[in-house]
């Protein structure tokens, strides 16, 4: 992290550099859950597919939990960019956040079908969750990489 990215992480004096590195990890280990979930259900492998995906929502929880900490006691900081960037960010920024919020309760009753063991209802649930479970994970990173890693114009 250079020292523009650690400026835009300092609040009232309390460093939180590490959160929005954590967060970004937790999200790109969630995506990588999440295909290997898919992979394995494909494969008729059902009892590693459930371990994994299991896995996928307990990472993607300790993430809501960091996330939410994060956010309620630091500042985040503004997207330096401006123009088309600004645009191309605010575009994916949005989409995820209201994407990644609306999804949260689709998830739990996909998880809840799962382990009642009405699979076929989680399977039909799973076919439109999956999908915006994944967009989120890969796009939180994408929002990571450009809000403290990607300088438009310099």
């Amino acid at each position: 992290m250079d020292a523009t990215s650690t400026e835009l992480i300092v609040a009232a004096g309390r460093t939180s550099a590490f959160f929005p590195a954590l967060n970004a990890s937790l999200n790109f280990l969630a995506a990588i859950l999440l295909v290997t979930g898919y992979v394995l259900v494909r494969q008729k492998r059902l009892i590693a597919h459930e371990r994994v995906m299991l896995a996928a929502f307990g990472v993607s929880a300790v993430f809501l939990a960091s996330y939410l900490y994060y956010h309620f006691n630091y500042d985040s900081g503004r997207f330096p960019g401006q123009g088309l960037a600004r645009t191309f960010y605010f575009t994916i920024l949005i989409s995820h956040v209201i994407l990644a919020t609306a999804m949260v309760p689709f998830i739990l009753w996909m998880l809840w079908e799962a382990l009642k063991g009405r699979f076929l209802k989680h399977a039909r649930i799973a076919r439109y969750v999956w999908p915006v479970w994944m967009y989120t994970s890969v796009t939180g990173v994408l929002v990571y990489v450009m809000l403290y890693h990607w300088r438009p114009g310099t």
